[in-house]
């Protein structure tokens, strides 16, 4: 898939999510900033953003559409697939609920604005024969749709499952996240020369398994930490993909979009396009 908004071989740079109260406290958001407004706030600092809070709850087409009143025309979204599709699925169920998905999100895909549907797999869906069938099935579901899958198990960090994806066009989500037994590691590999992916999620390893959301993600990225993805991945992945993107879902207090400015400073010191 094309898109005229970018230009060939840059990288975008946001945040997983948008409408967090605490920004304000941490000076991203103007205080006394209504939910309602953070998002053409956030589109004066980033061209793109990764629609969390359709994880939640089934997306809706008519409030997907406003938000595209909300933003430039050049502004992107990737979205995250409801949790009814990978994380609380019902066999009965979740055909109906992957149209009713698609139906929601129609708005961005027919504006031209919908760079990809992340589908976030738990760290409970390991490499099983049953999940691998779940998984082509769903992503049948979603043909037409573009697609990028981020493994939250070793399991599937396995070149069959990267020979598949590449197969189907699917974008494999590369991960930054704490170096604890059985997570997916940390890669580089390219299955979709369309598109790149990467989530920095944090190395908060005392909060990971904590439950908490505000501790699990609590993590503030050093510039070095970042610089050595570019240098050992992001640079290579680059010269292998149309575009790419990268998100920041360390939230807390507002160290997500710190981060994700950081980031675009030092891609731009070493000349890599930033859209």
């Amino acid at each position: 898939m094309q898109y005229p908004q970018i230009k060939q071989g840059a990288i975008l740079v946001g945040t997983s999510g948008y409408s967090y109260a605490d920004w304000m406290e941490y000076g991203f958001y103007p205080a006394g900033t209504k939910s309602a407004k953070m998002l053409p706030l956030y589109a004066e600092h980033f061209r793109i953003t990764e629609l969390n809070n359709t994880w939640y709850q089934m997306p809706k087409a008519d409030a997907t559409a406003r938000r595209l009143a909300l933003v430039p025309e050049k502004f992107l979204f990737t979205v995250k697939l409801t949790r009814s599709l990978t994380h609380e699925v019902e066999p009965e169920f979740w055909a109906r609920r992957a149209a009713e998905f698609r139906a929601g999100i129609a708005p961005l895909q027919q504006a031209g604005r919908l760079l990809a549907v992340l589908m976030q797999l738990p760290p409970s869906f390991t490499r099983t024969l049953e999940n691998r069938r779940y998984l082509g099935n769903l992503m049948a579901a979603l043909e037409g749709v573009p697609l990028a899958v981020e493994f939250r198990h070793k399991s599937w960090a396995d070149d069959h499952v990267f020979a598949e994806l590449e197969k189907r066009r699917v974008t494999l989500v590369a991960v930054d996240e704490p170096p604890l037994p059985n997570l997916f590691p940390p890669l580089d590999v390219v299955t979709n020369p369309a598109l790149f992916y990467v989530r920095f999620h944090g190395r908060n390893s005392g909060g990971w398994h904590s439950g908490n959301m505000q501790k699990q993600f609590d993590y503030d990225y050093a510039a070095a930490e970042l610089e050595e993805w570019i240098e050992k991945r992001i640079g290579l992945m680059a010269r292998k993909s149309a575009v790419g993107v990268l998100f920041f879902n360390n939230h807390v207090r507002a160290q997500a979009p710190n981060n994700a400015l950081l980031m675009m400073h030092l891609l731009r010191q070493r000349g890599l396009e930033t859209g």
